[in-house]
């Protein structure tokens, strides 16, 4: 019962209360910290001890809370036990952010079966609330006017939006994941735990494999472009984005592996990153450096 973990436990009850608020769109990214650093840091008795008395207070203030609080328990316990295994950090990754995942399928599963809930429906209500007053202002002002939105266009941005909600759903758990481990990593170390880092960056060495995959999503894309089937539309609309990001990693990876070799200052490739992140065709760097030995020939090069 050390006084960090009753900090820890605070915080945690904060954070859950704040998913009421609008503000949640920010406090949502760290709600499992405060719960992976109480269970990698205290024995299964006093984790619960410290967890029922948040779970109670916030129920007390809404009920709904008691559901979010064990919804957001599950994965921080995953990435807790993780780190008390001293497993590979992107182990520890992929199966926080593989539980978050999972977690919003099976929501979204009992909402839809058993709730009877309609997310095409509500993905419209909201582009068609969000989209409305730039309708009121094309309709009220005939400079403008040819701009208006049409219902056309409001269900081709519904659409577009529904068949990339698989894309928002794996890149918010990742998110969520990498947060957390970012956050947790160093102050589980602070306490006296050794938790395990992720590699440097110069390390970073993505499956080769992940071309074949950009070929299938390019031909995919393709093909789906004029394509009436939503299947395969969906699948183009997802798939290709992840690859990119993928090879955006990848590319940064590579500069500084350049810059480790070459003796660089370490700001220099934070400054290529910087551009690959605002200007993704620099992507292909990534791609290149997966197709090719790209870095075994500057490292001859530099020879």
């Amino acid at each position: 019962m050390r006084w960090t973990s009753v900090v820890w436990s605070i915080v945690c009850l904060l954070l859950l209360l704040s998913l009421i608020y609008p503000l949640s769109i920010v406090t949502v990214f760290f709600m499992i910290l405060p719960a992976t650093i109480l269970f990698a840091t205290l024995n299964f008795r006093a984790f619960v001890l410290h967890v029922i008395p948040v779970w109670l207070i916030a129920m007390i203030v809404h009920p709904v809370n008691l559901l979010l609080g064990i919804y957001f328990i599950i994965p921080a316990i995953v990435m807790g036990r993780a780190y008390k295994k001293k497993a590979p950090a992107l182990r520890t990754l992929m199966a926080g952010a593989g539980t978050i995942l999972a977690e919003m399928l099976l929501l979204l599963l009992i909402g839809t079966v058993f709730l009877h809930f309609d997310l095409s429906g509500y993905v419209h209500e909201i582009v068609k609330m969000t989209m409305s007053p730039l309708k009121d202002v094309g309709g009220n002002n005939p400079l403008v006017n040819d701009m208006a939105w049409t219902p056309e266009d409001m269900q081709k941005v519904s659409d577009a939006t529904m068949q990339m909600i698989p894309f928002a759903m794996i890149i918010s758990s990742f998110m969520m994941a990498v947060i957390t481990h970012s956050l947790a990593r160093p102050i589980i170390e602070s306490i006296g735990f050794h938790v395990p880092k992720l590699k440097p960056a110069r390390e970073w060495m993505l499956p080769k494999s992940l071309i074949w995959y950009y070929l299938i999503g390019v031909v995919v894309e393709i093909f789906a472009h004029n394509s009436s089937n939503s299947f395969w539309t969906m699948i183009a609309a997802n798939l290709v984005p992840l690859l990119h990001i993928c090879f955006m990693i990848q590319a940064i990876g590579f500069f500084y592996y350049l810059g480790y070799t070459r003796k660089w200052h370490p700001v220099v490739p934070l400054l290529f990153a910087i551009p690959i992140l605002l200007f993704p065709p620099m992507r292909i760097i990534g791609i290149l450096d997966l197709a090719f030995p790209l870095r075994q020939f500057m490292t001859k090069s530099k020879r």
